[in-house]
């Protein structure tokens, strides 16, 4: 069952191909690992270094879905409209604070 966020949905698709360069560049360096291993030696000599590059690439994969998501995330939201359904002008203005942290016309929090 595939759920899709409400902030920004992520293909599949779109995220494979983002990662499809990465993702042979890794499966290049495990083979080049284990080719390079020599006879007899294959696991001891290539465990590691594959490892390494496993661990690696599941980070940066990681990173990117994690990026992809925000991204969309972004896009989802429209900075001309506002959020809460209320139209611009009917948004209370932003002012300076009282020294108090008070909003001009509240009481000072000492006489509560």
């Amino acid at each position: 069952m595939e759920r899709k966020s409400s902030l920004g949905f992520v293909s599949p698709e779109a995220f494979l191909r983002s990662v499809r360069e990465e993702t042979e560049r890794m499966l290049c360096q495990v083979i080049g690992a284990v080719n390079q291993a020599p006879d007899g030696a294959w696991i001891n000599a290539s465990e590691t270094q594959v490892r390494d590059v496993l661990g690696e690439f599941r980070r940066k994969v990681y990173e990117r879905a994690l990026q992809m998501k925000t991204e969309a995330a972004e896009g989802a939201f429209s900075p001309d409209r506002p959020s809460d359904g209320q139209t611009p002008q009917k948004q209370r203005a932003c002012t300076a604070q009282h020294p108090e942290q008070q909003w001009p016309g509240e009481p000072d929090a000492k006489t509560l």
